[in-house]
């Protein structure tokens, strides 16, 4: 594998599960050093050390606090000398009819996946400035289109889609591109036993040109490439990386 990001240092928060796992992953297989950051310590000290602790800083933190995304920034850029990507990965969905929905539930899902992409922006700008970084944020294809018992995840993931656009347009003045990448269902190690796996599967399989559903080494592929070099004219982009679903127009198979 290529060494793209050797000596660089890319954030990545959400990263003690699923998706994050597997961009941490990818950009330490490239050589880069890591900023991991999520709730759960215990579970980015044993990212951290499968991928070598002298590279890698795990910081705990909650992503819907401005004081924690500042400090995470703050000691991953004195730790290895700035900062070159951030991966806004954190992200949480909340299945729930819309009446059902409390001002708590709404405040939580915006919290994780819309505001936590600001913090991370404003508190990441002064080192993307000096490096002419990039950012990449994770929103989905629930930000792309609507879906049932959704109504929160799709304007926290919709709301993330033009947030890359519009900060496109204020970073770019900086040479720092931003994009984003919708992943649809995506299934890491951890579920491929769950024993509804494979009747979830069939629901989307439909729905796609692709049978089959996205890994996280596969979103992990799509930042990489977004945060390097051949992507150096791309920003305000967004990537699916659905198997084709947002490529339907949603009516059903008429033949």
């Amino acid at each position: 594998m290529e060494h793209r990001f050797d000596g660089r240092t890319v954030v990545v928060t959400g990263a003690s599960s699923g998706i994050g796992v597997g961009i941490a992953r990818r950009f330490a297989a490239e050589g880069a050093n890591l900023v991991i950051a999520a709730r759960r310590k215990n579970r980015l000290d044993e990212l951290a050390a499968e991928l070598g602790p002298d590279r890698v800083l795990a910081v705990a933190t909650d992503v819907r606090r401005q004081e924690d995304v500042q400090a995470m920034i703050s000691a991953g850029a004195e730790r290895f000398g700035g900062i070159d990507v951030l991966v806004s990965n954190a992200g949480l969905g909340l299945a729930k009819p819309f009446e059902e929905t409390t001002l708590e539930d709404w405040r939580l899902v915006l919290g994780t996946d819309l505001d936590s992409a600001f913090f991370g922006a404003q508190a990441a700008l002064p080192h993307l400035k000096a490096s002419r970084g990039s950012i990449v944020h994770i929103a989905s294809a629930s930000g792309l289109g609507g879906d049932r018992r959704l109504t929160a995840y799709n304007a926290a993931k919709g709301a993330v889609v033009n947030f890359t656009r519009g900060l496109a347009f204020d970073l770019g003045p900086h040479g720092i591109r931003v994009n984003a990448v919708t992943p649809s269902l995506t299934i890491g190690p951890e579920h491929r036993d769950h024993p509804g796996l494979e009747q979830l599967v069939e629901k989307f399989n439909p729905r796609r040109a692709l049978a089959g559903y996205s890994t996280p080494d596969d979103i992990g592929a799509a930042v990489a490439f977004l945060a390097g070099a051949d992507a150096r004219f791309i920003t305000g982009a967004i990537l699916p990386v659905d198997g084709g679903i947002t490529a339907g127009s949603g009516q059903p198979d008429l033949f």
